[in-house]
C-alpha cells in the first residue's frame, strides 16, 4: 500500500511536526511571561523546522499519508508541549486561598517560609479569610497541600504572575 520511502517520509514529518509544534507551546509559555530570549530561541527553532515539514506535505500533495502525518504530529506536539511545559514549571503564580480558618493556614504557610497576607472578609457562611502568596509555579502544589491540610473547604485560586515588583517570595 505505502511503500517504505513513503513510511519513513511521513514518519520525518510526523516527528519534525512534534518537535516545531512543542517548541511553539513552550515559546508561548515564554512570551506570556515575558522571558524574550528563551522565546526568540524557540521561535527560531520552530519556524525552521516548520519550512521543512511544510515543505516536504507540498512538494507532493498527493500522498495523503503525509497530510496525516502532519496533521497527528501538530495534535502530537501539542499535547506533548503542553506536558513539557508542566514539567518545567517556570514562573511564578499568584495564590489566593479563601479560608475560614485564615490565621491557621497563614501560620502554617508561613512556618513552611513563604510570605502571606491575609486580608478578613464575609462569605455566604460567615467570617472568611482571603491569603494573598506570591509563589515559583514548583512549590504550588506544596503551599496547596499544606493549605488543605488545615482547611478542606478551602477555595483556592491560582493564577500566573507575568512581573512582579518586590520579586520572589523568600522561602526557609
Amino acid at each position: 500500500m505505502f511503500s517504505q520511502p513513503q513510511i519513513l517520509l511521513a514518519l520525518t514529518i510526523f516527528i519534525a511536526r512534534v518537535a516545531d509544534v512543542s517548541l511553539g507551546t513552550f515559546r508561548h509559555a515564554m512570551v506570556i511571561r515575558g522571558r524574550k530570549l528563551p522565546a526568540f530561541f524557540a521561535a527560531f527553532a520552530e519556524s525552521l523546522i516548520w519550512v521543512f515539514a511544510v515543505s516536504r506535505v507540498l512538494k507532493d500533495m498527493s500522498d495523503p499519508l503525509t497530510a496525516v502525518a502532519f496533521a497527528l504530529g501538530f495534535a502530537t506536539g501539542t499535547f506533548c508541549g503542553m506536558t513539557i511545559e508542566n514539567l518545567f514549571k517556570i514562573g511564578d503564580q499568584v495564590i489566593r486561598i479563601f479560608s475560614a480558618k485564615g490565621e491557621e493556614s497563614a501560620a502554617s504557610l508561613r512556618e513552611a517560609g513563604y510570605r502571606v497576607t491575609v486580608f478578613e472578609g464575609s462569605g455566604r457562611d460567615g467570617a472568611v479569610s482571603l491569603l494573598f502568596l506570591q509563589a515559583k509555579r514548583r512549590d504550588v502544589s506544596k503551599i496547596q497541600s499544606l493549605a488543605r491540610k488545615i482547611d478542606p473547604a478551602g477555595f483556592i485560586v491560582i493564577d500566573d504572575i507575568r512581573s512582579a515588583s518586590a520579586g520572589a517570595p523568600s522561602r526557609k
